[in-house]
């Protein structure tokens, strides 16, 4: 099938990483991994963070416009479904219901969030949007499993629905995990790395909220074991680096390595022996997935799109993303246990191998797709 993609809280080809746009990038992937010819249907970025409403009313109309572009461009050739990535009050999509109305195409979206209670809140006009693309929608591809009892109720009887835990493609990790002893080398002597000290690896990006409430609760954590032999890297840059680097900095044993893109991270994690992340209201993290890719245990907060990459005891910890007390326990606990650690690395490579692959993911959004486009024929 020709399938429309739509980012509208981020592009797929924005300049600025962050996990929402590598995961449209490996859902456009996963698409064409399945034999779907893939476009970019607009860049537009529908994101407002303030609830300025005004500001909300001029990104609809935007969207509106580029809505009936879209249809005069395509009203001879349409495509044949529509794909919408991450449905959110704070950035809805204003193109796909419009577009799918007037072509009569199907209606696809994944991970779409809705949350009663911003009905009357700054941003109800976002919400209003969700709540009625919603009920247009012939498929939907539930990515956080925390979302589905509220966006249910809103769906249209026959909506086809599937379940996509997050994947990546294993071919950056299967090369990242084959250099792993090279990587290892290099970044010793480049950062001054004491190789016979456990090496801890935080990835995140450096905003306030949550991101830094994570790496916050990580410098507490850290802050009870500083008697245990450990080095922290920190992976990630934004706006709050100078709060991250007060919360996580500890004298002679931090070392910040920045923005790296998605090839590096995966050699950097795979060099280190043990991925550390409270994941503070995070729904799921690629960055976890990446280090259980190349072989790493993760001590993660708990919460359940976490759990369902890290099986608590078999491919790490999970504790309280708030008690510092036992995220320090944990830590310190396979600090003084390699043979576990490494034991636990290994299977979550092996599971990830197993659940969280291109071919896998592919597999099931095709078959989300495929239905919902026979269902709108019917």
């Amino acid at each position: 099938m020709r399938v429309a993609f739509y980012a509208p809280m981020k592009s797929p080809a924005h300049a600025v990483p962050s996990g929402d746009r590598r995961v449209a990038r490996l859902l456009m992937r996963a698409l064409r991994h399945g034999g779907h010819e893939v476009a970019v249907a607009s860049h537009l970025r529908a994101w407002n963070g303030d609830g300025d409403a005004a500001a909300q009313e001029r990104m609809m109309r935007r969207g509106q416009l580029l809505a009936r572009r879209y249809v005069e461009r395509h009203r001879r050739s349409p495509p044949d479904l529509w794909f919408t990535y991450h449905l959110y009050h704070k950035a809805p999509d204003w193109i796909g219901p419009a577009v799918c109305r007037s072509l009569a195409v199907p209606y696809v979206a994944a991970e779409a969030s809705f949350a009663p209670k911003q009905e009357n809140g700054p941003w109800a006009l976002g919400h209003a949007a969700v709540r009625a693309a919603l009920g247009q929608l012939d498929g939907i591809v539930h990515l956080n499993p925390v979302d589905e009892d509220c966006v249910r109720p809103h769906l249209r009887s026959g909506c086809v629905s599937g379940h996509l835990p997050p994947f990546l493609d294993l071919a950056e990790a299967d090369r990242a995990h084959t250099a792993r002893a090279e990587q290892r080398a290099d970044l010793g002597q480049r950062l001054g790395l004491d190789a016979d000290r456990v090496w801890l690896v935080a990835t995140g990006m450096m905003r306030s909220g949550d991101k830094l409430r994570s790496y916050r609760a990580l410098g507490s954590a850290l802050d009870r074991i500083q008697d245990r032999s450990w080095e922290l890297l920190v992976i990630g840059d934004g706006p709050a680096r100078s709060e991250v680097e007060a919360a996580v900095g500890f004298a002679g044993r931090t070392r910040f390595l920045g923005q790296l893109d998605a090839a590096e991270v995966m050699a950097v994690q795979a060099a280190c022996d043990l991925f550390v992340w409270p994941a503070v209201n995070e729904a799921y993290g690629l960055a976890l997935l990446e280090a259980q890719a190349v072989g790493l245990a993760a001590v993660a907060g708990d919460s359940p799109g976490v759990a369902a990459i890290v099986r608590n005891g078999a491919t790490g910890l999970l504790v309280g993303a708030a008690d510092a007390d036992a995220f320090a326990g944990a830590v310190a606990g396979l600090l003084s246990d390699p043979a576990r650690r490494i034991a636990m690395g290994n299977a979550a490579r092996q599971t990830v191998a197993a659940e969280h692959g291109l071919s896998q993911a592919a597999a099931l959004v095709g078959d989300v797709v495929e239905a919902a486009a026979a269902r709108s024929r019917r």
